[in-house]
């Protein structure tokens, strides 16, 4: 499937109808989605109306939207009118239905575009794999033998592999930035409370965002901008741009170092002070926020719950109120201080994930030299850009016949036009860019 852009004009000039672009992405999804375990549920009635919808605007001569026709998924907690919420979990999968949309799906639908599925995650957000218990493991359309990420992995993959032009997910503390970059997309995790969380299952309200993932940039900044309902404003200066070190310049893909080498050969490397401490803060934080939000669910159903997932809000649940006002305060303090460092930049650039991604058959990744839990470690570079709440585009670097691997593009609170415009920059000197999966055989 073509990008979003393309799909929308072409439906707007009446080279195609709304109605046949939904036919074709229906059967696609019904085709391939479910060896990618990318889908939960395909919403093919509902679809065929709102492409109806379009249709018929562009027959009376309205205009009918940026997005008008493009199909697109959610990731399975955002409410869907007439359906359970369930946040990729068997405990809700009989819950009452959701009486509206939520307030992102409503936006998009007056934009024009079309929701067709749901989208496999980890159970309540929690994981930086998509390994579900009740759907199963997404898997990498770049290589199937691989994990896509997570938490917002079926909404990755479904991008990735043409599926989708587009889809959105949510990010707590990396959760589309990792996939992002494992499945060699953009995706975005907004200024925090930027874009429209309203109608979204929570998981850490501290640090809850949606974002979209997109195959192109210039579909990203649309799809920003319908949400954030605003046009992008960026004044054009020169941007300056740093490099982060410390933390961010461990556990790299020397893939990664070297683009970092060839964007910003002159940058100034920036440490940022108590890194280690800020991603043990975010830890705690995410544990206590979501323990706390399932205290009586884990109490009445505990079996339920995917075990992995049972056992880390459990934890969380029992961590004292004192501790949890601790790494609070220190969140504060801590952010005030990277403000004060960073106040000379415009961006940003570090690592997204710190490695291709790693084996379905054996999960793990090499963290300071020991193999850890990528369910819990793919994280380690985005979680502490999350604890600031800042902006965070994930950007893939273009290497054809090889795995995916993003980079990170951080900005200040309400900088993402600055974001947009070095990715462009990126992507105009061919250094970044989606590169679809290799269908031709292994790939490195």
């Amino acid at each position: 499937m073509t990008g979003a852009h393309a799909i929308a004009q072409a439906v707007r000039e009446k080279r195609i109808s709304a109605a046949q672009v939904t036919d074709d992405c229906l059967a696609a999804l019904a085709a391939e989605g479910g060896s990618l375990c990318a889908v939960t549920r395909i919403m093919a009635d509902r679809a065929r109306a709102e492409a109806a919808a379009v249709d018929a605007a562009i027959a009376a001569g309205r205009d009918p939207g940026p997005l008008a026709g493009v199909p697109y998924g959610v990731k399975d907690l955002f409410d869907v009118a007439g359906l359970p919420t369930t946040a990729g979990s068997r405990l809700y999968a009989d819950a009452p239905p959701a009486i509206e949309d939520a307030e992102a799906i409503r936006r998009l639908r007056a934009a024009g575009a079309v929701l067709v599925a749901s989208l496999n995650m980890d159970e309540f957000a929690y994981g930086f794999a998509t390994i579900n218990a009740l759907h199963g493991t997404t898997r990498n359309p770049h290589d199937p033998a691989r994990l896509a990420g997570g938490s917002s992995g079926g909404s990755a993959a479904a991008v990735a592999a043409g599926l989708l032009p587009f889809a959105l997910g949510s990010d707590t503390n990396g959760s589309i930035r990792v996939p992002a970059s494992l499945t060699g997309l953009y995706g975005l995790k907004p200024t925090h409370g930027a874009l429209p969380i309203a109608g979204v299952f929570p998981f850490a309200d501290s640090f809850d965002d949606i974002g979209p993932f997109a195959g192109s940039l210039a579909d990203m900044v649309t799809i920003w901008a319908v949400l954030r309902q605003r046009s992008v404003q960026d004044d054009d200066p020169p941007l300056r741009i740093a490099r982060l070190g410390g933390r961010f310049a461990e556990n790299i893909d020397p893939d990664q170092r070297a683009a970092i080498d060839a964007i910003a050969p002159d940058a100034p490397v920036v440490t940022l002070p108590a890194i280690a401490r800020a991603r043990s803060a975010a830890f705690l934080i995410t544990a206590c926020e979501g323990g706390r939000l399932h205290r009586e669910a884990l109490g009445r159903d505990a079996m339920l719950f995917d075990p992995q997932v049972r056992d880390r809000l459990i934890a969380g649940a029992l961590l004292p109120d004192g501790l949890y006002e601790e790494a609070q305060a220190f969140r504060a303090a801590f952010r005030a201080a990277v403000l004060e460092v960073i106040a000379p930049y415009d961006v940003l650039i570090a690592p997204a994930t710190p490695c291709v991604a790693p084996p379905i058959a054996d999960p793990r990744i090499r963290i300071d030299g020991a193999m850890t839990a990528a369910r819990a470690d793919l994280g380690i570079h985005t979680q502490p850009i999350s604890f600031t709440g800042f902006p965070s585009l994930s950007v893939p670097l273009y290497r054809p016949g090889r795995l995916p691997l993003g980079l990170q593009l951080i900005g200040k609170p309400g900088g993402e036009p600055a974001l947009f415009r070095l990715a462009a920059t990126l992507e105009q000197q061919g250094l970044t860019g989606v590169t679809p999966p290799d269908r031709s055989g292994d790939i490195a």
